[in-house]
């Protein structure tokens, strides 16, 4: 296969941000935070690595069947990015609150209703069946996973939790670039017979994902923002309530006895 100047130039630059981000997640210790988001960014430095290969020795057919394998690889493991990220904000001591875990498998119900909805519509005949499926399982992915991103967000702002942590920006990340893909993919099934449009959205979803890199290598760097701290007069009350329990389990010993 013959591999364009551009595409040569967004392969190198996102092989070095995933590279960059991978090297931010080990030295600053976030892999144990989130180990399948480092996963996630493992297999995206290994799929730039065997596709480039297999792009320059070996065939078109071959480059396809390739980046399908990856393609479910990525889209699995952003599934498990996203219950990641929900486990950290709405279950941090290990249980799930019982109306927040209702929520969320009703968000990811008809999240999925909507996704394949979405997946199914008409869209100009792709020559081969691989091509059908990628079109159509790209389109499947971005619309699920931008759905349950945004439904999260919704759901910590109704609860009042925290959203300025490293889960937030993971989060904002992965929203944003699936929102992109979802326009940039429906611009791909209107432009598919106007090839100069079409290189071009899929260089503006390119783009916008580097961008992404960019922002978490950044904000992941970065240690997160403290806690703010209980105003005085609530740390206050609970140090009175404190004593006053332990006074009335004193009281409570020295009558048993």
């Amino acid at each position: 296969m013959h591999l364009s100047g551009t595409i040569l130039v967004f392969w190198a630059a996102g092989l070095v941000g995933h590279s960059l981000l991978l090297i931010v997640l080990l030295v600053r210790h976030r892999t144990r935070a989130f180990p399948i988001f480092t996963a996630l960014i493992l297999c995206n430095v290994l799929n730039a690595v065997v596709l480039y290969l297999v792009a320059v020795y070996g065939s078109k057919h071959d480059y396809l069947v390739t980046y399908f394998g990856f393609a479910i690889i990525d889209f699995i493991l952003q599934l498990g990015v996203t219950y990641e990220l929900a486990r950290h904000l709405f279950c941090p001591t290990g249980t799930w609150a019982p109306d927040v875990r209702m929520g969320i498998m009703l968000l990811s119900g008809v999240s999925v209703l909507v996704a394949l909805a979405l997946a199914s519509l008409p869209v100009p005949p792709e020559r081969t069946v691989l091509g059908t499926l990628l079109d159509r399982g790209n389109l499947l992915s971005s619309a699920l996973q931008c759905q349950l991103f945004v439904g999260m967000i919704a759901f910590s702002t109704i609860a009042n939790l925290p959203w300025k942590t490293h889960v937030a920006r993971i989060a904002q990340g992965l929203g944003l670039y699936e929102l992109i893909g979802i326009l940039t993919e429906a611009g791909h099934n209107l432009t598919v017979r106007n090839s100069m449009a079409f290189e071009s959205l899929t260089y503006v979803r390119m783009s916008a994902y580097l961008a992404c890199l960019a922002y978490w290598i950044v904000m992941l760097w970065r240690d997160a923002p403290e806690p703010r701290e209980l105003p005085e007069d609530i740390r206050k009350f609970f140090f009175t309530l404190r004593i006053k329990v332990e006074y009335d389990l004193r009281k409570l010993r020295a009558f048993k006895r």
